[in-house]
């Protein structure tokens, strides 16, 4: 018993110790953000990265993400009546939850670890240092244009990825429904209001600071060697996807309160 309260207060030490690292780190990533140099190609190499390389990725998830959530909406509706609803309902479950959800986890199982491994071989093979010492921020340098890109980048996947899932919603109410084109799509346009529209994109962009701020942070207090690097990407993933889920609850509550306020 006794051991068991030992372990549980050490980990929660540890935890508590991580938050910290993070929210230091997290601030002078801030800071970093309005003062010069501004390393442009950079960015813009991070941002082809963040949001071509992961578009593919994006969209087939979405699609069928989309499929499926119609055609069980679909069979559920279509036995109180009511599936002529089943465009709102999508628009709804699609641009609030969905598209965030799944797509900040699917770009965070590719980036996060991408991010955290590259700045972790970099400190491994002292190439952190050695920028240090030619007088070059590492966190302006390889940070900032990972942060900044994917916040932009992000919203964009998703804003892409809900056309892509109401487009997998429209199979389902074509061929599984049995409803018209136009009856769908007016009730997708209808459930389209700035709190929907608001929740939506807020998310993605929260999301997008929690991916690459916690990758990268793991990448530089990666430690070692490689099997340090390897241990940290792990880490880095796990992290991500937990806080994503309590970030996404969270920010549903607060949204939602001022939205009705």
């Amino acid at each position: 018993m006794l051991g068991f309260l030992s372990g549980s207060l050490v980990g929660f030490a540890r935890l508590l110790v991580g938050l910290q690292e993070l929210a230091l780190f997290s601030a002078r990533v801030f800071r970093s953000c309005f003062r010069g140099p501004f390393y442009l190609r950079d960015m813009y190499e991070q941002a082809y990265v963040a949001g071509v390389g992961s578009l593919h990725l994006a969209l087939i998830s979405s699609f069928f993400a989309g499929q499926a959530l119609g055609l069980q909406f679909a069979r559920q509706l279509s036995e109180t009546g009511t599936v002529t609803l089943l465009g709102s309902l999508m628009s709804i479950a699609v641009v609030r939850a969905l598209g965030p959800d799944l797509i900040g986890l699917v770009v965070a199982a590719r980036l996060a670890s991408g991010y955290t491994a590259e700045i972790g071989a970099m400190k491994s093979a002292n190439q952190i240092d050695a920028l240090v010492a030619f007088g070059t921020d590492p966190v302006k340098k390889l940070v900032v244009p990972r942060v900044v890109a994917l916040f932009f980048m992000l919203p964009l996947l998703v804003i892409l990825g809900d056309a892509v899932a109401m487009v997998g919603g429209a199979i389902m109410a074509k061929y599984v429904a049995h409803i018209s084109l136009n009856l769908y799509w007016s009730q997708v346009s209808r459930s389209m209001v700035f709190g929907t529209i608001l929740i939506g994109l807020v998310k993605p962009a929260v999301f997008a600071l929690l991916i690459s701020l916690i990758g990268c942070w793991k990448g530089f207090t990666s430690s070692g060697g490689t099997r340090g690097v390897g241990r940290s990407t792990t880490e880095s993933v796990t992290i991500v996807s937990v806080m994503l889920l309590i970030t996404d609850f969270m920010l549903t509550r607060v949204l939602f309160a001022l939205l009705h306020w």
